[in-house]
């Protein structure tokens, strides 16, 4: 017979997996009231860090039934997430790099954190949150590796081939965060929408999701063959409010990437709101860079024209 220890801890253990389990399996269905959906959403993923503690209790309790604990939202969250983490990616060779870092605008060295998204060597690159007292240690670097340069406050794109076009893209905030420019590519023309979306905090959400509305419709209503879609988006894949976008955009990480590519905070990365969407080409890469200096990782990836 067990102990009331045992029973005690395999109760707790079965109780917690159970919460778990649910919060995997059922995020999509808590109300979004005040955010606290697109917070369950985004932080979903990071619900695995609840199996270590079911393990220890399982070792603790030594059952059947804590065994059971353990595996039940570790299979879960096997099946909703674990994909992020096999191999894949097109691989032909990739025609067309793209990188996104958001500088920050309380950057101490944007000259550094510059130079670090040059050694990418993406052909192409957004760099968001560029605030008027970083723009010339910023232009020094970038201008040194990339001939062609466009700037809608503080977004900019830098690219190694022509721009032909830009224009400011209106993500409804009341003052222009977003620019789409046309980049005339050896294998062709690639419309780029460089973007920096509103802000979010826990139980604040609706600038970001009014911003995120606007951008999906502008995507939605692009007759480009061929499109990308980079900067910081302020949510991750896993929010629910990412699905009007989605349905016009594939995400190039989730296509050729490995792992979640978290990207915020840059010490310590759980969540993704960098981000780079496409259409009309093929992932062959997906990754992300620790640069220097900056709150956020960049992103890079690859593709090909098919």
């Amino acid at each position: 017979m067990l102990s009331l220890p045992r029973r005690l801890v395999t109760a707790l253990m079965v109780l917690l997996a159970i919460v778990v389990t649910a919060g995997l399996a059922f995020h999509r269905s808590v109300p979004n009231v005040a955010g606290f959906g697109s917070v369950l959403d985004t932080a979903a993923p990071l619900l695995l860090l609840a199996v270590p503690v079911l393990i220890l209790g399982a070792v603790v309790a030594r059952t059947k039934l804590a065994v059971v604990a353990v595996l039940v939202p570790l299979l879960v969250w096997g099946l909703l997430f674990g994909r992020a983490w096999l191999p894949k990616g097109d691989p032909g060779a990739t025609q067309l790099r793209v990188a996104s870092q958001n500088v920050n605008a309380a950057n101490p060295d944007p000259a550094a954190t510059a130079g670090a998204v040059v050694a990418t060597d993406a052909d192409v690159v957004a760099l968001v949150e560029v605030a008027e007292g970083l723009r010339d240690s910023t232009a020094e670097t970038m201008a040194a590796h990339y001939t062609h340069h466009v700037r809608v406050s503080t977004v900019e794109l830098w690219s190694r081939y022509p721009i032909v076009d830009y224009a400011p893209v209106d993500t409804a905030l009341g003052w222009e965060r977003a620019l789409r420019a046309v980049v005339d590519t050896p294998e062709g023309e690639v419309a780029v929408y460089a973007v920096h979306l509103g802000s979010a905090r826990p139980g604040v959400t609706a600038t970001r999701d009014r911003s995120l509305r606007a951008l999906a419709d502008t995507v939605a209503a692009d007759p480009a063959e061929r499109l990308v879609v980079a900067g910081d988006l302020n949510t991750a894949i896993t929010d629910r409010v990412m699905a009007p976008l989605r349905d016009h955009v594939r995400d190039a990480q989730a296509d050729a990437g490995r792992g979640p590519g978290a990207t915020w905070p840059a010490s310590l990365p759980v969540i993704r709101p960098d981000q780079i969407f496409y259409r009309g080409l093929v992932a062959t890469m997906s990754t992300v860079v620790h640069t220097p200096a900056t709150d956020h990782r960049a992103v890079v990836a690859g593709f090909h024209f098919g």
